[in-house]
């Protein structure tokens, strides 16, 4: 786990007045610790033998209060489910329309076309933003390789 991306996630919810709970740090723990782009039940099954006491309510009130801090995002699932993904290094997501795999692509730019994209959407139709998530659709390598045969 990367302890500055840790930290830095801590100092956004003290900076925010909210209480950092032993529940609300292990969920931020393996959000930042795994790459799966998880569900909440992926979540609760991964966590739940450790933490019996962890509800499934309170993953999702954790993940509302991440998502609205801007700690995480939530991405669309291809059964129309919600995934979530550790959003501390700006990126967007290339996702296979074929098999729903959802890749994490570094961007040094991110932030700066993120402010671009919102400004456009004001001075064309007087939108005013406040989130923007980038992503891509396509198909990934192992099915673009089953596809061909």
């Amino acid at each position: 786990m990367s302890d500055s991306a840790y930290d830095k996630a801590l100092k956004k919810l003290r900076d925010n007045n909210v209480r950092i709970t032993p529940q609300r740090q292990i969920i931020l723990k393996y959000l930042i610790n795994h790459d799966n782009h998880p569900s909440v039940d992926t979540i609760y099954e991964a966590l739940r033998k450790d933490f019996p006491n962890l509800s499934i309510a309170t993953i999702y009130n954790t993940l509302q209060l991440f998502e609205k801090l801007e700690i995480i995002i939530a991405l669309p699932a291809e059964d129309g489910g919600i995934r979530y993904d550790f959003f501390g290094d700006p990126h967007f997501h290339a996702i296979c329309k074929n098999c729903g795999t959802i890749f994490d692509i570094e961007f040094p730019d991110y932030k700066k076309t993120e402010k671009n994209l919102a400004e456009l959407a004001m001075q064309q139709a007087g939108f005013q933003t406040n989130q923007v998530h980038i992503e891509v659709y396509g198909l990934c390598p192992k099915c673009q390789a089953k596809l061909s045969k």
